[in-house]
């Protein structure tokens, strides 16, 4: 057979069995989200978000700062510049 052909037989061959395996990718993912829906174990995996401090310091606002906050923050500029 020529080598083109046979080329062009083989990369039809392997694009035909990456798209079964995607398919079977997909059919084993709904089967296990189906089947976690039906035993109760699905849990909504929320991504982590780590809290955000208020201030520069990585301290956190606390219930004392809320009533001092009826005036506004001071501008303080920073001592160095930002690399």
């Amino acid at each position: 057979m020529h080598p083109e052909i046979m080329r062009e037989l083989i990369t039809h061959h392997r694009r035909d069995l990456q798209e079964q395996a995607r398919r079977a990718n997909a059919a084993r993912t709904v089967s296990r989200a189906l089947r976690a829906l039906r035993h109760g174990t699905h849990t909504d995996h929320e991504a982590a978000i780590p809290a955000i401090p208020d201030y520069v310091d990585g301290s956190f606002r606390t219930a004392g700062d809320e009533v001092a906050s009826s005036r506004p923050p001071s501008q303080v500029p920073a001592a160095r510049r930002a690399a």
